[in-house]
């Protein structure tokens, strides 16, 4: 085993010097300087082998043992321009005595021999300062890390004011202009007169009264304009050491100063929250227990404080202005949240995301579509803010349009997928005059029809709409899904399924169902037991409610869109259908058909009309597409009239020349409807008109 290293008697490292401002005086028993530090012949004039005076009442008495303890003892001040304190001025020392172990050399034979440590004792001012410079130190960086963190005004003025008080103030308020609470930007004013604001945020300290002043929420009353106040405007800084100049000049009814002025208050300091040149507001702070009155080095601090908080609250100002634009925008996209037609009941509700994201590029819509059907469609732009508004604007006019081509879901969703693809290379290419972005979107597009209770639906990426039949339990549609929008080269399939009577349908987007950390199964399956209590007692806004508070966090990471349909079905009198050969002759059994149906409806002054409209389009289609014809009316709250073939080819409106024999059926068609159209089916086409019921014609 190594033995260990010895090594001599450690000696006490004694700090020295103004560095540490600790001086060294070792002494015998009488008080004789035995040994000093250099920063000790500043502090006390004790000459080595002298008695040094100053200490002798903190050495302890012969005989007893010395322990280390602070002593305080007050020493005269320095010459002009030496040691620690200035000519004239007592300055007070702490002083540690700690018992040497060994005799030191050359000593005088006492028996004992004493290391004193001296520091200079702070003054009640300098200690008074230090915790001043800590304080606004502390605030200084307490406001760099807490203001400018929210984008709400109001949130951030509780930050300011939970920070002033109780260190800096005992009372703070925050007023600002009722413009900058709702976006907009405050006018220029040259006045202090012409300012206009609302308390949002006020924080005291528990000794201070203040219950007669202005309430959080209420509005400043009129301040006449005063050279007290002028500053304000200036974005400078109104440091009032005397509470008792407010009184002489603010320039207020004296029965309308408590609203303004705390009782019991000394000193204030009035801040403007000032940035670009206007006046958002004004911080103002209050002291009443705290000793000392707000001096020049205080509003310059509170100065310095309120600048960052004004840039916070200017951001966060343009932050609403935008939210609330887009906000609008997107709602008034959207089409009306609660409609009631002859195909469905439906409500629709958007909620943007929260925690600061804000709107999205979520849309739902509820297209009516010829024959009395309806089209529900959702769909999800990828990001938040004016971008994804105005992608999803693009898009859902997109589908709006192509729905009025009366296309099936699938080869809809193939030419809005061409879209993308064609706008995502103009961005790409440079060639594009916007920078909004479609990549990402997804889309559900649903086709259903009141008379048959089918519904057709088909998926881009896009979640599959649960359906809730008459006691049953929820379930999602077992659709194929297909791919994002954008991508390109695969089709989008159809899918078919019936819809019961009294059944409710649910078209969401997946901020319904996803969530940061979550998993979408998960989510659905919240959704599937929200939905299982929405029988057709409750309405559908009701539900709407239900599934909101039931499956959505309290600040949604995502924007929502949720289409709640409850679709209607046509009795079996409402319709009349029959299937005719390809045989010319039967045109006017046709023609006796639709007359003696419209004459059991009760609807013999549309019969003319009808019996034209359907002579020509079942001649036509014998004529041009052979058979079996199809013949149907319809009626609600118009008559419709449809005629199928199984010709594809697209029927053209035309103006007969006078030498002409034919070629006039479609245009006598177009004119004497309200309106008319074509739409492709697997088996072939559907020639359809309209025409209204109880109202005037074309021909009226």
């Amino acid at each position: 085993m190594r033995e260990p290293e010895r090594r001599g008697p450690r000696r006490a490292s004694v700090p020295v010097g103004p560095v540490s401002q600790t001086a060294a005086v070792v002494l015998d028993d009488a008080g004789v300087v035995l040994a000093r530090s250099q920063w000790a012949a500043t502090l006390l004039e004790c000459a080595p082998g002298r008695t040094c005076a100053p200490l002798l009442g903190v050495l302890p008495r012969a005989g007893t043992e010395g322990r280390p303890g602070g002593r305080l003892v007050t020493v005269p001040g320095d010459r002009e321009g030496e040691g620690d304190g200035a000519a004239g001025h007592a300055v007070t020392l702490v002083c540690t005595v700690v018992r040497l172990a060994a005799r030191t050399p050359g000593g005088s034979g006492a028996e004992a021999q004493w290391l004193v440590l001296v520091t200079p004792s702070e003054t009640e001012a300098e200690a008074a300062e230090r915790d001043a410079g800590r304080r606004r130190k502390g605030l200084s960086h307490a406001t760099a890390a807490g203001i400018g963190t929210s984008l709400d005004v109001s949130e951030m003025a509780e930050t300011l004011v939970n920070l002033l008080v109780p260190d800096f103030a005992d009372l703070a308020t925050v007023d600002i202009a009722e413009q900058v609470l709702v976006g907009d930007e405050p006018p220029h004013l040259d006045t202090s007169g012409d300012v206009r604001l609302r308390r949002i945020a006020a924080a005291q300290s528990p000794e201070i009264s203040a219950e007669d002043l202005l309430a959080v929420g209420e509005a400043l009353p009129p301040v006449a304009d005063s050279t007290l106040m002028r500053p304000l405007m200036k974005g400078l800084p109104v440091l009032v050491p005397d509470v008792a100049v407010l009184y002489e000049k603010l320039g207020v009814d004296p029965q309308s100063l408590p609203l303004f002025v705390p009782s019991g208050a000394h000193s204030s300091v009035a801040v403007p929250l000032y940035a670009r040149g206007l006046i958002l507001g004004c911080v103002t702070v209050w002291r009443s227990q705290l000793p000392s009155a707000f001096g020049e080095e205080d509003a310059a601090l509170l100065h310095d404080v309120v600048s960052r908080a004004a840039l916070g609250v200017d951001n966060a100002r343009r932050y609403t202005k935008e939210h609330q634009s887009v906000l609008a925008l997107q709602r008034s996209l959207l089409p009306r949240s609660a409609l009631d037609s002859t195909a469905a009941e439906t409500v629709g509700v958007y909620q943007p995301a929260g925690g600061g994201l804000g709107v999205g590029g979520d849309w739902f819509d509820v297209i009516p579509l010829p024959s009395l059907r309806v089209a529900f469609v959702v769909g999800d732009v990828v990001g938040h803010g004016l971008d994804a508004t105005t992608a999803m604007a693009r898009l859902r006019t997109a589908v709006q349009t192509l729905a009025d081509l009366d296309l099936d879901p699938g080869e809809l969703l193939t030419h809005v997928d061409d879209l993308v693809l064609g706008l995502s290379s103009e961005e790409t290419a440079g060639d594009s005059r916007s920078e909004t972005a479609v990549l990402g979107a997804t889309c559900l597009y649903a086709v259903y029809d009141p008379v048959t209770r089918k519904c057709a639906a088909a998926t881009a990426g896009h979640p599959p709409p649960a359906l809730l039949a008459p006691g049953e339990e929820p379930v999602f549609v077992d659709t194929v899904p297909g791919p994002p929008l954008g991508v390109g080269g695969m089709p989008f399939e159809v899918t078919e399924f019936d819809v019961r009577p009294g059944s409710t349908l649910a078209f969401f987007t997946d901020g319904l169902v996803e969530s940061r950390g979550g998993d979408i199964e998960e989510g659905m399956e919240r959704l599937r037991r929200a939905l299982s209590g929405a029988d057709s007692s409750r309405t559908l806004g009701e539900i709407g409610q239900s599934i909101f508070d039931s499956v959505l966090p309290r600040e949604p990471s995502d924007d929502v869109a949720l289409l709640l349909a409850r679709p209607h079905v046509l009795s079996s009198d409402q319709v009349a259908e029959w299937e005719l050969e390809a045989d010319l002759s039967l045109v006017a059994q046709a023609r006796e058909l639709v007359v003696g149906q419209l004459s059991s409806w009760q609807l013999d002054e549309l019969g003319f009309v009808t019996e034209l409209v359907a002579s020509e389009l079942v001649t036509n289609a014998i004529r041009y597409a052979g058979g079996p014809v199809g013949l149907r009316l319809i009626r609600d709250r118009v008559l419709v009239c449809e005629v199928s073939d199984p010709s594809s080819t697209q029927p053209r409106l035309r103006r007969a020349r006078e030498s002409d024999e034919g070629g006039r059926g479609l245009f006598l068609v177009a004119q004497l409807t309200d309106r008319w159209g074509c739409r492709f089916t697997s088996t072939g086409k559907t020639i359809w008109t309209e025409q209204p019921i109880g109202g005037a014609g074309p021909l009226a």
